[in-house]
């Protein structure tokens, strides 16, 4: 397990960056066949994957993370980094994708408010630290175009879509957040033992 960790972590930055552009491809046969609000959706998966080149090429968010915030602790392992951004983020915009395709593009609102809410963080911790960060520059430059452009798009389908996505969105990155911190405790506590 930990030689298929080892493996996949060298590799699925690079992945990601080719799957981007085998995506972005296929585009003008998805824009000429499909509405715009779901071709949009469609493009929350390339967008996140060119993030995750800028954000995880060689390890730099996870060791910006680990050193600027919390003082050269792990708290963001590698496994949380495989976890986060391989079944969680790509695994939620294609369920957003396919929600979308089959029951309206309401139902794909996670997928621009996830990306929103991670570019709007992405920002904001440039702000607080006065610095860049890992994926700002995708945050500002993808992330929040595409994002409020799809939320326009998709237009009024009822608040309570839009305020589901949102809340799934924030409660997505709670949950990292949270699993960050409980890892920091962990670590304080074997520590302290």
């Amino acid at each position: 397990m930990k030689d298929l960790k080892l493996w996949l972590a060298s590799r699925w930055v690079a992945a990601a960056g080719f799957m981007a552009a085998a995506l972005l491809a296929i585009l003008p046969l998805l824009h000429a066949a499909y509405a715009l609000p779901f071709v949009l959706i469609f493009l929350h998966s390339p967008g996140y994957m060119l993030h995750q080149v800028e954000e995880h090429s060689g390890d730099r968010f996870r060791t910006f993370v680990n050193q600027r915030i919390f003082g050269g602790r792990d708290a963001l392992s590698v496994a949380a980094v495989l976890v986060i951004n391989i079944p969680v983020v790509w695994g939620l915009n294609l369920a957003a994708l396919y929600a979308a395709y089959l029951w309206g593009a309401g139902y794909g609102l996670v997928a621009p408010y996830a990306m929103l809410v991670n570019g709007i963080t992405h920002i904001g911790a440039a702000l607080r630290l006065r610095c860049y960060n890992p994926g700002l520059g995708t945050a500002l430059f993808v992330f929040l175009p595409l994002s409020l452009w799809t939320i326009f798009a998709v237009g009024p389908v009822g608040a309570s879509f839009h305020y589901a996505a949102l809340g799934l969105a924030i409660a997505l990155h709670a949950l990292i957040i949270a699993n960050v911190l409980a890892r920091v405790r962990r670590l304080r506590l074997e520590r302290t033992s």
